[in-house]
């Protein structure tokens, strides 16, 4: 492989830590990001050990110094709920993208590489993505139940033929460069190729990808939650959270706006640390911007 080969197919070392050190918006949406995730992880340690007791007497106490949220209908904490809630609707929405990146980085390289294979497989993807991901959704969740595997792989599905996609069209134009060429002309086997000379000109995208991923599966967990096809009412997530503080949000408006803040807040800060990422890694915004200064 080149040195013009290399350079075109693997960002440069330090690239993504540059872009979140050099552009303020992504500086601050990570750290968002970051204190979100880690509230989440260590919930237990924040919250106590009372965190899901249904008290009757504290049911839908405003928010205050007691209960910086408020409770909800059972008298429980809306702060701890919402911070445990948000553990398992992160895991989803992280399992969901790496699932959907993987296998949709899978499809589109062999699908971008081996030209009579093309045609069938993207007639597949063209429809999956006929059918609403939400709808799917809700089918399979509502077939096999409400499990974490259910659910990741229903909202998978709606992302691996956007994945595929996305790789497919790399592959198609990196397939014709000279390196790659010089690798099939040397006898290097396919898998090689594909491996060594035509998935790091993927990385780049697909990291930009799998951000946005990760926002829309945690958008269709709450939603699924919110419909009532989620994980069972004793499990906190944040659609649960959501739905539960549907019947009372006249009365107690802090148990649906608690929450739906933290979504909110973590969904604007996934994206605008893809965007940050793609302004960064994709050579024609980079060149853009400097000649528009």
């Amino acid at each position: 492989m080149s040195a013009t080969g290399q350079a075109r197919s693997m960002p440069q070392r330090g690239v993504l830590l540059e872009a979140l050190l050099s552009n303020r918006v992504v500086l601050c949406s990570g750290v968002l990001l970051l204190a979100i995730m880690l509230s989440a992880v260590f919930a237990g340690l924040l919250t106590g050990t009372e965190t899901f007791l249904i008290r009757p007497r504290l049911r839908l106490r405003p928010p205050g110094s007691a209960f910086w949220f408020g409770t909800d209908a059972l008298g429980r904490d809306v702060f701890a709920l919402v911070l445990h809630g948000g553990k398992l609707s992160l895991l989803v929405g992280l399992l969901a993208a790496v699932s959907g990146a993987v296998i949709g980085t899978a499809i589109g390289l062999v699908t971008g590489y081996l030209r009579w294979l093309d045609p069938v497989v993207m007639r597949i993807m063209d429809g999956m993505m006929a059918i609403p991901g939400i709808l799917f959704a809700v089918a399979l969740v509502s077939l096999v139940g409400p499990s974490l595997i259910a659910i990741v792989a229903a909202i998978t599905f709606a992302e691996i033929p956007r994945v595929t996609r996305l790789v497919r069209s790399v592959v198609l134009s990196v397939r014709e460069e000279s390196y790659v060429r010089a690798a099939e002309g040397l006898g290097i086997p396919p898998l090689l190729v594909l491996l060594r000379h035509i998935l790091p000109s993927c990385i780049a995208p697909l990291i930009v990808q799998t951000t946005y991923m990760f926002a829309a599966a945690i958008l269709s967990e709450a939603v699924l939650g919110f419909l009532g096809v989620g994980f069972p009412p004793d499990i906190p997530s944040w659609g649960n959270v959501l739905a539960e503080g549907r019947a009372v949000f006249q009365r107690a408006p802090w148990t649906i706006i608690a929450p739906g803040l933290f979504l909110a807040m973590t969904v604007m800060a996934v994206n605008l640390l893809g965007d940050g990422l793609r302004d960064r890694l994709d050579p024609r915004l980079s060149r853009a911007a400097k000649v528009s200064s």
